[in-house]
């Protein structure tokens, strides 16, 4: 039976192609979300971007097909509608009173809903929406809600951590530290492994025998770390995962890091510790490139007093707390000191970043959880020749106010990527920050 689906802003502002995403069912955009929308287009952003693309994207159906508020054909078998007020905001005024948009939206729905009630072959109307509190509201209402799941990656449960454990016979383990190789095959495992995923073997017997192997670039073979565990720029790992970091981090032959876990689990200052060792001391690379994205402040920083390096100075304060640890400086003031002196290390909000391209440097990307689809792809295809690009953040800490952990770039990148030999990912669970801290993040 076919479905009547009527769209939340945040769901057309999340995904501009969202229209599409219903198969042969019935669309319907209230009035109120072209308001929303409009409002949205002059914001110099990725949610102005998409607000654009929405407009012209409705302008062409309304151009090709007709008059949108009568309903249009779509190419995948479904029809598209812009409801203008479909009755009245009565039946909803009695619950929930004020007029608000979001309940402009919801009366939509819920007017469809009782209407198709009367109807002797009834339609169920679906809500959809990103917002949490709406589909509360839906429910009160006795109206069915779902979540906008297209633009999801996979689910939280099945994330890609980027190591596995495996038990197997003692044998197998003395062969690789005879061999120094393993060939996948002789695991005998049912799935596939990717290029550069870990794998810490474990003896089935019980015993303390184990190992730590990585995937070799072609997948068919597994080899020992290529690095020591000795520490760089005064920083060792900590931990099996934060060695897994610190393998691909230092590897040149992959050119695109993603490293994921909860604050405190050492990524920035890990990456950091590699980059300049990477430009400092080696020279691998010409310059040491830190981003982060400017959510807090919708992406704009003009408001604050200032230069453009005092206006970015509160949302980059964390990165140069981790220059700072790593530079051991004494006094405040010190490390701007510092990096004006080398020259090589330049720290930047991603609002200066986009645009540009970005040879032979060692990019580093935090809090990446914050950036949609589009801007990591922006981000990624800016990337030049000889350059090593680091997206690193904690995907259940988002403060995009259209993103989740499903749905953003980070972990968008994390799972296309997986499967191709230019890139590594490592999940960090254990913190090292403090025993207090990781204390905090578990209770808390």
């Amino acid at each position: 039976m076919k479905k009547i689906y009527v769209l939340d802003t945040n769901v057309l502002l999340q995904d501009p192609n969202a229209i599409f995403s219903f198969d042969d069912n019935e669309v319907i955009i209230p009035a109120i979300v072209l308001e929303e929308i409009d409002s949205k287009k002059r914001n110099a952003d990725e949610i102005g971007r998409n607000a654009r693309y929405v407009s012209r994207l409705l302008d062409s159906l309304r151009d090709q097909e007709g008059r949108l508020h009568d309903g249009v054909n779509l190419e995948n078998g479904g029809t598209l509608k812009v409801e203008l007020n479909h009755k009245s905001f009565r039946r909803l005024q009695e619950t929930f009173g004020e007029s608000t948009n979001d309940n402009r939206i919801l009366a939509v729905a819920l007017n469809y809903h009782l209407e198709q009630k009367e109807m002797d072959t009834p339609r169920p109307v679906i809500l959809v929406t990103k917002d949490t509190l709406v589909r509360i509201k839906a429910d009160v209402l006795g109206l069915r809600a779902q979540d906008y799941l297209s633009d999801h990656v996979a689910p939280m449960s099945d994330f890609y951590t980027g190591y596995n454990k495996l038990t197997v016979h003692p044998a197998i383990i003395d062969e690789f530290y005879s061999f120094r190789e393993l060939q996948l095959k002789k695991l005998n495992i049912e799935y596939r492994l990717n290029p550069h995923e870990f794998v810490i073997l474990k003896d089935e017997l019980g015993t303390s025998k184990s190992a730590l192997l990585k995937v070799s670039r072609d997948g068919l073979s597994l080899e020992p770390l290529h690095l020591s565990n000795d520490p760089i720029w005064g920083i060792g790992a900590r931990n099996t995962q934060q060695r897994m970091a610190l393998e691909l981090l230092l590897n040149d032959d992959i050119p695109l890091v993603t490293l994921t876990g909860r604050a405190g689990t050492g990524k920035t200052l890990l990456a950091l510790a590699a980059g300049l060792m990477k430009v400092e001391d080696e020279h691998r690379y010409k310059k040491l490139l830190i981003g982060r994205p400017v959510v807090p402040v919708g992406k704009d920083i003009g408001y604050l007093p200032g230069e453009k390096e005092e206006k970015l100075r509160p949302w980059m304060q964390p990165v140069y707390d981790n220059l700072e640890f790593l530079f051991d400086t004494k006094k405040a003031g010190d490390i701007d000191k510092i990096l004006a002196g080398l020259g090589s290390i330049q720290v930047e909000a991603l609002t200066y970043i986009r645009g540009r391209s970005i040879p032979s440097q060692f990019i580093i990307i935090d809090e990446a959880q914050n950036l949609s689809k589009h801007e990591v792809k922006t981000i990624i295809s800016r990337v030049g020749e000889g350059s090593k690009i680091v997206l690193m953040g904690d995907p259940e800490q988002i403060d995009h106010p259209y993103l989740d952990a499903e749905s953003n770039g980070l972990t968008y990148v994390v799972e296309r990527f997986k499967e191709q030999s230019i890139s590594g990912h490592v999940t960090l669970h254990r913190g090292e920050r403090s025993a207090l801290a990781q204390l905090a993040t578990d209770l808390l």
